[in-house]
């Protein structure tokens, strides 16, 4: 079996329905463009019969991609009306998917469809073979699938498959399942679909909410699964979906997978994203985070400066970023003696003089500046002749 992974971004449809994340239509072709050079192999563009306005960015990015590109996707439900709108709406790509699904949990086909076990095959299987009847590429999704029957997923999937689905999605729509689960609930599927005789490219789509989407996937990953569904900052429903980044990464630093994704545009993309949307991320997210390559703690920047290997586990140009050294209340004698250096200040015997009276500044003002770095070399009675401004974000 192949070690490659397809990338498949839902961040302008799954990150763009999430309260807070809406991109206009300029943003979105715009977003796809720069996942076409970040290397996502399939863009999910929008639900085009939600609104006139995913149609319509459905449509233009369609049109974008009309000669080449990644493989322009819109989502659908197992209706003919949504069905004929993506249709409609991504004929000018290149190459296109259509991306049909229904709930196939007892929770969702009780409460939420009113309707039975029998029903929802019967729709499943409809709605496969209408896509079919406008592109070979149609991927099916069982919503709801981490809490749905495993024996009835099985027998959904392999009536879709029958019908001409070519790619399976087994979502964790509301984010419940656990690593453990998700690896055991994928094999389980996979495994009894192969053993009927019947195949296709398996995927796997995990919400947040329990704070495990990327651990998820990576269980998917090693349960069978080909294809990962993901957005950029993991935005998306409510907590919000696998972040691209965070999964990439965890392939390629563990080495459990291989993708296409140029990595060194990462954080590029995800600044893109949040400019976008008007949500930075958290200081502290994974990959592309503020602080994610930052030191303050006298400790760590030491080693940093002695070898970035000692706390940074991959380049941090590896993913479009940098190492940033940031001067505050925990910074030890040495990284503030870094930080003079670079500044044009070399501090020999004075050091502990300075490093005091900074010390006393950084403990009560939480994000010391520049004047302040000035202002401890005063108290010390150290000359700033010389002294050199950076401009840096702490």
């Amino acid at each position: 079996m192949s070690n490659k992974i397809t990338i498949f971004d839902t961040t302008l449809r799954d990150g763009d329905q999430a309260p807070g994340f809406h991109f206009s239509i300029r943003e979105k072709v715009k977003m796809a463009e720069q996942l076409y050079k970040l290397g996502v192999d399939v863009i999910e563009a929008g639900f085009p019969n939600s609104s006139e306005g995913d149609f319509d960015a459905t449509e233009r990015i369609s049109e974008v991609f009309s000669s080449y590109g990644p493989i322009v996707c819109g989502l659908s439900r197992a209706r003919d009306e949504d069905i004929d709108a993506v249709a409609e709406a991504s004929k000018k790509a290149k190459r296109r998917r259509i991306h049909t699904f229904i709930a196939t949990s007892d929770e969702h086909i009780r409460n939420k469809l009113n309707s039975t076990r029998e029903s929802i095959i019967e729709k499943a299987v409809k709605g496969v073979e209408r896509a079919r009847g406008y592109t070979d590429d149609v991927e099916f999704s069982c919503e709801d699938f981490s809490r749905s029957d495993l024996g009835y997923v099985v027998d959904v999937v392999s009536e879709v498959i029958k019908a001409g689905a070519g790619t399976i999605n087994l979502p964790d729509t509301v984010g419940f399942a656990s690593p453990e689960e998700m690896k055991y609930f994928i094999s389980y599927v996979i495994d009894r679909v192969r053993a009927r005789g019947l195949d296709a490219i398996f995927s796997s789509h995990n919400h947040n909410d329990l704070g495990l989407a990327t651990a998820n996937t990576l269980a998917a990953i090693a349960g069978g699964v080909r294809q990962v569904e993901v957005t950029i900052n993991g935005i998306g429903e409510r907590a919000g979906n696998a972040s691209l980044e965070e999964v990439v990464m965890a392939m390629k630093i563990k080495k459990i997978a291989e993708c296409g994704i140029n990595t060194e545009y990462l954080t590029e993309t995800s600044k893109m994203c949040q400019e976008f949307t008007g949500s930075p991320c958290q200081r502290n997210k994974a990959i592309v985070g503020k602080n994610a390559f930052a030191h303050e703690a006298g400790i760590h920047v030491d080693g940093v400066l002695k070898n970035k290997s000692n706390y940074e586990i991959m380049p941090p140009e590896m993913v479009g970023g940098k190492t940033r050294i940031v001067y505050g209340s925990r910074i030890g004698i040495n990284g503030l003696k870094w930080v003079y250096s670079m500044r044009g200040i070399d501090l020999d015997s004075q050091a502990g003089a300075v490093y005091r009276e900074f010390k006393r500044i950084a403990d009560v003002k939480k994000s010391p500046d520049e004047r302040d770095l000035l202002r401890a070399l005063e108290m010390a009675g150290v000359s700033s002749a010389g002294f050199k401004f950076i401009e840096i974000e702490n």
